[in-house]
């Protein structure tokens, strides 16, 4: 039984990368056969695979028509990102009275890491992980775990128009500035400053990714 999870888990570890980077296009059929033979396995962790992917936003199935992966609308983009602002906010606003120095500093060199990242222009598959570490080390002591999860979950939906907007809209430096300015605001423990500054960052994000679509979908 181990194996076979272990077989259903890197199919959709690996779909999920494929989802992600865009080399499979929203509203692309993934054919359950093709894939099973492109992995080697049979089709049911292929299934398992796919269901997993359904359950984060990034698949959907058709009834008789198999499984596609997602499409997202603007409208459903600019409801995720609000979404995001009125969870992440809250989780913020808690965890910043909870900041110990050394989950400061252990924010601050996931913030390096991620700057370095995308510095070098590499990594880009790291990208939205090492952006969505160092928010996640700033919202863990607010002990809300069912928000934590909630906000795991949009982010997963998010990741692929997150990576793009980086890519495409030339934003990168904004958004180091913009952690590094979120990060003083949490080691000042300035809990309005840091908030609205985060509901701006997520905000101008989702507009950023919007227009990146609407110049996509007119070309």
């Amino acid at each position: 039984m181990a194996s076979f999870k272990t077989r259903a888990q890197h199919v959709a570890d690996d779909l999920r990368k494929r989802i992600l980077s865009g080399e499979f296009k929203g509203a692309t059929q993934l054919r359950q056969d093709a894939l099973a033979r492109d992995y080697d396995v049979s089709r049911i962790p292929v299934r398992e695979a796919l269901l997993t992917l359904e359950a984060e936003g990034l698949v959907q199935f058709h009834p008789h028509r198999g499984a596609f992966t997602t499409e997202l609308s603007t409208a459903t983009i600019r409801e995720l990102f609000d979404l995001r602002v009125l969870l992440e906010c809250r989780a913020l606003a808690q965890a910043i009275p909870k900041l110990t120095p050394s989950e400061l500093d252990r924010a601050e060199r996931l913030l390096d890491q991620y700057d370095a990242a995308l510095d070098s222009g590499s990594d880009i598959d790291n990208w939205s992980e090492l952006n969505f570490a160092f928010h996640t080390a700033l919202y863990s002591p607010a002990q809300l775990p069912e928000t934590l999860a909630m906000i795991t979950h949009l982010n997963t939906k998010c990741d692929r128009y997150i990576r793009m907007q980086l890519l495409y809209t030339r934003e990168i430096q904004k958004a180091e500035k913009e952690h590094r300015e979120l990060l003083e605001h949490a080691r000042n423990k300035d809990i309005e400053a840091a908030c609205r500054l985060l509901d701006r960052h997520i905000r101008e994000a989702c507009e950023g990714i919007v227009a990146v679509l609407e110049n996509s979908l007119n070309h």
